[in-house]
């Protein structure tokens, strides 16, 4: 972590803008978590990164301070990134910015063997359904629900042994069809799955890719996402619990055999869940002893 000061002049006074970076230097896939203190007269507002803008929020577990994160695509270039954080002093819109250097992640390959039908389909029929789907899937992750679930740390949806590790391109019988877009862990038809943390149940549904799937919103803009279940425990709209129980899992949909697949989104764009929960754990959800 990193702690730094920016010095802003304005017309009447001279102040510092004081905030903590973590991941200072982040690659592509993964993210950064910016935390200010609470101060009075100063209200944060947001980060700009693009067009795109990152609400920032109360810190679940201090009251002192706020936080905002920062997801970067797998598909961003290694490069300098100019943020821009909104904020108010005294009533006064101010803007202040910030560069972070976005590394390549360099992430291996891995050749896959799956059924043809799963990776060009010609059905007219499944094509709308996979963009229907997906239409659906990106409508969930867009939304940035203004409460926060969070009151403790994140845990693994299952102790097991890692299979595949994010960000690995990923090459279907020979062709290349885009990345591994989360973490596999190796589990057996029938093992359960739980909750990495406390949310709402927003998605219950077999997908043709994802197979049964369901997918939590934790809140704030974070999303967290299990696929590949041969049953389910939960239904759309519940509230559960860290280490409820969602399901059990199985090979539904694109798959070489049984495993669950964990992903995470925020604000709407897929980042290493491990990494995600590893920053969050550290920076936003010590739990006091």
């Amino acid at each position: 972590m990193r702690k730094f000061l920016l010095f802003v002049l304005s017309a009447v006074t001279l102040f510092a803008l004081e905030y903590h970076v973590a991941n200072p230097n982040p690659v592509n896939g993964k993210s950064t978590l910016i935390t200010f203190p609470k101060e009075a007269g100063l209200v944060y507002k947001d980060v700009a990164l693009g067009k795109k803008r990152f609400q920032i929020f109360q810190a679940p577990l201090q009251r002192d301070r706020y936080y905002v994160i920062i997801p970067f695509s797998y598909y961003d270039k290694a490069t300098k990134k100019r943020l821009k954080i909104h904020y108010s002093k005294e009533n006064k819109a101010k803007i202040q910015i910030l560069f972070i250097k976005l590394q390549n992640g360099k992430y291996a390959k891995e050749s896959i063997k799956v059924s043809s039908s799963k990776v060009n389909p010609r059905s007219k029929a499944v094509k709308h359904r996979i963009s229907k789907e997906y239409k659906e899937a990106m409508r969930i992750y867009n939304t940035v629900t203004p409460k926060s679930y969070l009151s403790r740390p994140f845990i693994l949806p299952m102790h097991s042994t890692i299979t595949s590790a994010f960000g690995k391109a990923r090459i279907y019988n020979g062709s290349l069809k885009g990345y591994h877009s989360g973490t596999d862990f190796r589990a057996k038809v029938g093992t359960p799955i739980i909750a990495a943390n406390d949310g709402r149940v927003i998605l219950v549904k077999d997908r043709f890719y994802s197979g049964g799937t369901v997918i939590l919103d934790h809140g704030e803009g974070i999303y967290t996402c299990y696929f590949h279940m041969s049953q389910f425990q939960v239904k759309k709209g519940e509230l559960v619990k860290r280490g409820e129980i969602l399901g059990l899992s199985g090979k539904s949909g694109r798959v070489t055999g049984p495993h669950l697949h964990f992903a995470a989104r925020v604000d709407g764009v897929q980042v290493d869940p491990l990494q995600l929960i590893e920053l969050l754990n550290n920076n936003l959800l010590k739990e006091k002893h």
